[in-house]
């Protein structure tokens, strides 16, 4: 995007450059002007950072991967969810010293984006055969609702986006400084005791907004999330942008708007607005977030740039009238807040439809399937009628519409492709990033090292009653892909020293939590500075850290609420 492009992206006859205020500037486009502040806003105002797909494929698919633009492929790229993966047999310990060009292998990570979770079988059985054609068969279901890719050539791309696109799926903005996919309820429109339906609502922002140039250059990327289910499935409190429905007691049936959620390195909670949205003002109300997000967010440091700092500074009150006075032209009014959620949002189970019929939710282990168990769902699914499926951001899978004299049917065809509807607690409560396996930011391995955990515990906590289950969720990094914060058990991988020699382990996240049946508010974790857990000590400490919970906890007490209160050395 060129500087240029500020002054013309609907700030509606605002003043465009506003004097900078005294000290230094926070690269506000409309407090301190358009002037880039770093070397990632320098390349976004070099052109509008979307025209890199016609590069892609008319000059770096037909002549290979060193014909790659250096500026293109570590930048530009990811606005077309596509990034270089680590190469094989570089250890955690080196990737915080090796330049990009030294950690990435010649092969892509692709990001198919799935707003909502939704796909119907004939598109889920075209991203499997994409997988097993031009992906090694990986395909693994992310805490975002998308499936990703690997091993994926340069030279393979332009047909891959020809498959996708032929379905109606796309790679585009499923990464860079855009709005990303749109978190949805995976049982939109099925439930039974859904508030509204988020359907609609997705369907017109991805319409009138996926790949507009106008808010492909934010200052980092912009996290969505919608949902109509009182059981509060889409972790809205960690989003940028959240409407969660509520029924207000004049207007029925709308959102509730909340802004301002991220975790990484500097986790904070979204706040509420205490504004209600009807279903009609939705879009435009996302549009005008995204705008404020674009115009005023801060670009000069690049750990600062998202939309959770604008909010600390402004708070609540001061961002809702911004929205109101500068970007809606209206006033919202006021709306009573989501009920606490009375049943778990991952859906796993057997649950009725509105319809009577029955959708089926089932976890694979982390959310690691291949090309050839995705073609194989589709096709069980089909065998009985169905023809959609939903992903959900806790990286499970629904199978929809399911007759009520197929479940069983269903339920064991499912098992025998690797995925349960009756998973043990472990294996239901844990998710995990994509780890060093792939992931060039990351220190640690983690899916392996989940499943592992995951099978070492139901063998040795085998009858025990968990319940509710307790989470545990594994990350690579700080960055927090797998939500560490917010997990019973969160774990962070990180490099330690003993006898001079380094070595991978993980630092220990107790006690957090978003919206669920046992706790009433989102709350972050606290850390166990001093104890770090390598792979191969996981399970031990597991397991001790559990039975002290089981021993120690009242009736009706949470995991989260023992972790604040215990003592510190049952925690270790």
């Amino acid at each position: 995007m060129t500087t240029d492009t500020a002054q013309d992206a609907d700030t509606e006859g605002r003043a465009r450059v506003r004097p900078p205020r005294a000290g230094q500037s926070n690269g506000q486009w409309l407090v301190d002007g358009t002037a880039p502040l770093n070397a990632a806003e320098e390349i976004k105002a070099m052109g509008p950072v979307l025209e890199v797909r016609d590069r892609i494929e008319t000059i770096y698919a037909r002549m290979g991967f060193d014909s790659i633009d250096a500026d293109d492929l570590h930048n530009r790229f990811k606005w077309m969810g596509i990034y270089t993966q680590r190469r094989p047999g570089i250890d955690g310990g080196q990737t915080a010293t090796l330049s990009p060009e030294e950690l990435e292998d010649r092969y892509l990570m692709m990001r198919v984006r799935i707003d909502g979770g939704a796909l119907s079988t004939e598109q889920l059985r075209v991203i499997g055969a994409i997988s097993v054609e031009f992906a090694r068969g990986t395909a693994d279901i992310s805490d975002r609702q998308n499936i990703q890719l690997h091993w994926v050539e340069i030279e393979a791309v332009p047909e891959i986006w020809r498959r996708l696109e032929s379905v109606g799926l796309s790679s585009l903005e499923a990464c860079g400084d855009c709005p990303r996919v749109i978190l949805g309820s995976p049982v939109a429109g099925i439930a039974a005791d859904e508030i509204i339906d988020p359907t609609p609502v997705i369907e017109r922002i991805q319409q009138r907004f996926l790949g507009d140039p106008t808010l492909a250059n934010l200052p980092r990327k912009f996290k969505s999330a919608i949902t109509g289910h009182p059981s509060l499935d889409v972790v809205h409190e960690i989003n940028d942008i959240s409407l969660v429905g509520v029924l207000h007691p004049e207007l029925g049936a709308g959102y509730d708007l909340w802004v301002g959620g991220g975790l990484s390195t500097a986790p904070r909670l979204a706040e509420r607005l205490g504004a209600f949205v009807t279903e009609e003002q939705a879009p435009e109300v996302w549009h005008a977030v995204v705008r404020i997000f674009r115009d005023y967010g801060f670009r000069r440091l690049r750990n600062k740039a998202r939309l959770k700092f604008l909010l600390a500074e402004w708070g609540p009150e001061k961002f809702r009238e911004v929205l109101e006075i500068e970007y809606l032209g209206y006033r919202l009014p006021d709306g009573p807040a989501p009920a606490p959620a009375r049943s778990p949002g991952d859906h796993i189970g057997v649950h009725e439809q509105t319809d009577g019929r029955f959708y089926l939710g089932a976890a694979p282990v982390v959310g690691r399937l291949n090309g050839q168990t995705l073609i194989g769902i589709a096709d069980l699914a089909e065998s009985v009628g169905s023809r959609r499926v939903r992903l959900t951001p806790h990286q499970k899978l629904l199978v929809l519409d399911v007759p009520g004299d197929q479940v069983e049917p269903v339920s064991h065809g499912l098992a025998e492709l690797g995925l349960s509807v009756t998973p043990s607690p472990f294996r239901r409560a844990t998710i995990a990033c994509t780890g060093i396996e792939f992931c060039k930011l990351a220190i640690v391995e983690t899916k392996a090292t989940a499943a592992t955990t995951i099978a070492d515990l139901e063998r040795r906590l085998a009858g025990v009653e968990i319940d509710p289950p307790i989470s545990l969720h594994v990350n690579g990094c700080p960055n927090s892909c797998a939500r560490i914060q917010t997990a019973d058990i969160g774990l962070k991988g990180q490099m330690i020293t003993v006898d001079g020699v380094k070595q991978p382990c993980f630092q220990v996240h107790l006690g957090g939590g978003l919206a669920s049946p046992e706790r009433d508010d989102a709350g972050l974790g606290i850390t166990l500075r001093g104890l770090k857990v390598t792979a191969q000590q996981l399970p031990d400490y597991m397991e001790r850290v559990v039975r002290r919970f089981l021993d120690q906890r009242s009736d009706g007490e949470t995991f989260a609420v023992w972790a604040h209160r215990a003592d510190e050395r049952d925690l270790l």
